[in-house]
C-alpha cells in the first residue's frame, strides 16, 4: 500500500465491483499520501482490498476515474498505447461510410476524459479530466505515431473542464490545418470548422440518425429546428424533400448551411432560412397555419446534470408540444435530447406528455441513439447521452 491511495467508506465499493469507472468524493473516507491532481492512485475498500487504479482529482465531485481494474497492470504510456490501438481497431471494423468519425470516446475506450475525432486529415483532441491532462504530451505523441499524416488540433475548451478545475486549452499541436476542410458522409459533403465549430467541429454522433430521418423526407415539407450548419436538412433535400425550412439563432450557422446546399449541388429554391429563437418561431409558425410532413428537433444540451433536469423538462415539453401542433396527419417527428441529466425514460415521458397536451396521437417507430463510433458500455450508462424518438402521427 505504498502508492497513494483512496480508501473508500464501508460499503461504497459496490459500484466499482460492478465496473462503474467513477468514484465520487462522497465515497472517499481518506486519502493516503499527497497525490496531485491527475496522479494515479490505488482505490481500495475500507478493508484495504484493491479495487482499481484511477486518476485522482481533489477539485472534482468525481474524485477518481478508473484507468485499470487489474492490480498488476501498470498505468503508463504502454497502457495508453494499447487502449488507443484497441479504439482504432474497433472503428476500423465498423466500416463507417464517412471520412469523419470519433476515434476515441473516453471511458468507453478505457481512456477517461480523452476524446479524439477525425475530420479527413485533421484530428481534434479534447481532454476533459485531470488524469487525461496529466498524460497530454504522451497522448499527443502516441496519436501522432499512429496517424502521422494528420494534423492535430486541441479543442480542450469544453465547459466540463471548469468542473475539473482545469482552464481551457486550444491550439495546433501538430501539422497544418487546411484552409478548407471538407468531409464526406453518405455521399454528401460538409465543411467543418474545427477551430470555432460546436463540439469538436461537427455533430458526428448524429451520423446514422441523419440517414434514418432523411428516409422519411421524400415529397414532404421539412422543418429543421436548431439547424446549426444544416446537416439534417441537407440529407433531407438529397432524399427528395419538397422543401426545407431551417431555423437557428445563429446567422453565421445558417450562412454555412446555405453554403452546404450549394456545395452539394442541391436546389436552393427548395430552402427557406429563418434566424430566430426556436421556441418563439414554433409559435409564430403555428399562428401562421404552417404544416410540415417531417420535423426535426435537435436542440442543444438543456440539462448537463440531473440537478437541472426539471428545468430542462419544461424546455423539451415546450418545443415538442409546439412542433406537434405543426405536424400534418401521417407526418413524422424526430425529437432528440443530448442532455446527460435527462434519462431516456424521462425524455419519452416528456414527449408523451406533450403529445397528450397537443391532442395528437403519435406512434413510436424507432428509438435513436448515438452512432456506433460513440460506443455504450452497459456498466457505464452515462456514456449514452443522445436519446432520440422517431414518431409518426397516426390520429
Amino acid at each position: 500500500m505504498s502508492a497513494p491511495a483512496l480508501i473508500l467508506k464501508p460499503g461504497r465499493e459496490k459500484s466499482l465491483l460492478r465496473r462503474h469507472p467513477w468514484v465520487y468524493d462522497g465515497a472517499v473516507q481518506r486519502v493516503l499520501g499527497e497525490p496531485a491532481a491527475g496522479a494515479t492512485v490505488a482505490v481500495r475498500s475500507a478493508a484495504g482490498g484493491f479495487l482499481a487504479w484511477a486518476a485522482y482529482n481533489p477539485a472534482s465531485r468525481i474524485a477518481a476515474r478508473v484507468w485499470s481494474w487489474h492490480e498488476a497492470e501498470v498505468v503508463d504510456a504502454a497502457l495508453l498505447a494499447r487502449r488507443i490501438d484497441a479504439a482504432l481497431a474497433y472503428r476500423a471494423a465498423l466500416r463507417i461510410d464517412s471520412d469523419a468519425q470519433r476515434l476515441i470516446y473516453g471511458e468507453a475506450d478505457g481512456l477517461p476524459g480523452v476524446v479524439l475525432d477525425r475530420y479527413a486529415d485533421v484530428l481534434v483532441l479534447q481532454l476533459t479530466t485531470a488524469g487525461a491532462e496529466a498524460w497530454r504530451e504522451g497522448l499527443v505523441d502516441l496519436i501522432a505515431e499512429r496517424l502521422p499524416h494528420c494534423a492535430i488540433y486541441d479543442r480542450s475548451d469544453a465547459e466540463v473542464r471548469a468542473l475539473e478545475g482545469l482552464p481551457p486549452r486550444v491550439g495546433l499541436l501538430a501539422g497544418t490545418l487546411p484552409e478548407d476542410l471538407i468531409i464526406h458522409e453518405a455521399g454528401l459533403k460538409f465543411r467543418v470548422d474545427v477551430v470555432r465549430g460546436h463540439k469538436t467541429g461537427f455533430y458526428l454522433d448524429q451520423r446514422d440518425n441523419r440517414r434514418i430521418v432523411a428516409a422519411q423526407a421524400a415529397g414532404r415539407d421539412v422543418l429543421n429546428c436548431f439547424a446549426y450548419t444544416g446537416a439534417f436538412g441537407i440529407h433531407a433535400l438529397a432524399a427528395g424533400a419538397r422543401s426545407v425550412l431551417s431555423i437557428d439563432s445563429s446567422a453565421e450557422a445558417l450562412d454555412q448551411a446555405r453554403a452546404h446546399v450549394a456545395l452539394n449541388g442541391l436546389d436552393g429554391e427548395r430552402c427557406e432560412w429563418l434566424e430566430a429563437d426556436v421556441f418563439q418561431a414554433l409559435r409564430r409558425l403555428r399562428d401562421a397555419g404552417r404544416r410540415f410532413g417531417l420535423i426535426v428537433l435537435d436542440p442543444p444540451k438543456f440539462a448537463p446534470t440531473h440537478q437541472m433536469a426539471e428545468k430542462a423538462a419544461r424546455g423539451y415539453k415546450d418545443i415538442n408540444l409546439n412542433a406537434m401542433r405543426l405536424l400534418e396527419p401521417g407526418g413524422w417527428l424526430a425529437s432528440f435530447s443530448c442532455s446527460g441529466g435527462v434519462s431516456a425514460e424521462l425524455f419519452q415521458k416528456i414527449v408523451a406528455g406533450a403529445a397528450w397536451d397537443a391532442g395528437v396521437r403519435l406512434r413510436l417507430r424507432a428509438r435513436l441513439t448515438q452512432a456506433a463510433d460513440h460506443p455504450i458500455d452497459l456498466d457505464y450508462p452515462e456514456g449514452e447521452y443522445l436519446k432520440g424518438l422517431l414518431l409518426q402521427r397516426v390520429d
